[in-house]
């Protein structure tokens, strides 16, 4: 029986963003042994929540520094013309995942790249249209031509009643909950596994280990493969595309950092031989491998 997790997560979060490492090992080491729920946090419904709190484009982009120099995933420092709300990203998640159940998954992908890599505005339909457009597979007009139907309104709506449920939850106890006026937040990234009856709570930000730790204690028994022994082995694995401290992280051997300087000259030596392609994005790179298309 497969461990649930429950994913609380934004697109214009620099935390649930700076998690990815932490969650490509999971999706490697336990693969099918986990099943994945998306729930959209919905972190501002407009422009002015942010302004309200302190927030400018020049200290956003100030901050994308810190989280590139702390966790590794690709960074810009091109402070955007104006704050954006998330809500509209968020429902266009939502959108996928009522349209094309488990794409939700790469529409979040694609949006939080372009967040935090790009100087999009990402409350505007025609700029997250255009960087969706470049996800394999996607019906990009149906997804954001229904971003503020009925129906996905309203299951937005429900996610975000949903990531306000923290009140009195170890998250909360932990300090790792927030409320801005209103009911108690679970911020992103939230990670809730669960199995039959029992429920454990990684709340905020959390290190891999911590993640870990609970999965093992919920089934002891679930098969965990090994780190991966070279980038071609990682990218085989997610033909999608890995940043290269993710693809550090699923190389790093148990209870050791990501190597990744070792990382990175192994994967330029791949693009060498013709058997990776290289995306810039920020300042690094989305690795595929080589027979994997690339956006325009």
């Amino acid at each position: 029986m497969a461990v649930s997790v429950t994913c609380y997560s934004d697109p214009g979060c620099p935390w649930a963003y700076s998690a990815n490492p932490a969650l490509a090992v999971l999706r490697w080491r336990y693969g099918s042994g986990l099943r994945w729920r998306l729930v959209t946090v919905g972190l501002t419904e407009t422009p002015e929540e942010y302004l309200e709190r302190g927030y400018t484009p020049a200290l956003m982009a100030l901050g994308n520094r810190a989280f590139r120099e702390r966790f590794g995933m690709p960074f810009a420092t091109e402070p955007r013309e104006r704050v954006c709300a998330t809500g509209p990203a968020c429902r266009a998640i939502v959108a996928a995942r009522l349209l094309a159940p488990g794409r939700e998954w790469d529409v979040l992908r694609a949006l939080q790249l372009a967040w935090f890599t790009t100087a999009r505005l990402l409350d505007r339909a025609g700029d997250i249209a255009a960087v969706l457009a470049a996800v394999d597979g996607l019906d990009v007009p149906a997804i954001v031509g229904a971003i503020d139907s009925p129906e996905v309104v309203e299951a937005y709506q429900a996610d975000r009643a949903e990531a306000r449920t923290a009140e009195g939850s170890p998250t909360e106890a932990q300090g790792k909950a927030v409320t801005h006026g209103g009911p108690v937040r679970y911020t992103a990234p939230s990670l809730i596994f669960s199995r039959e009856e029992t429920r454990l709570e990684a709340g905020g930000w959390q290190s891999l280990e911590a993640y870990d730790v609970l999965i093992a204690n919920l089934d002891p028994a679930l098969r965990r493969a090994e780190p991966a022994a070279s980038p071609a082995e990682v990218l085989e694995g997610f033909p999608d595309g890995l940043a290269t401290q993710e693809i550090a992280a699923v190389m790093a051997p148990h209870n050791l950092d990501p190597d990744r300087d070792a990382a990175e000259d192994a994967l330029v030596q791949l693009v060498a031989e013709g058997r990776a392609t290289r995306i810039a994005a920020g300042d690094d790179a989305v690795w595929r491998p080589a027979a994997a298309s690339v956006p325009a």
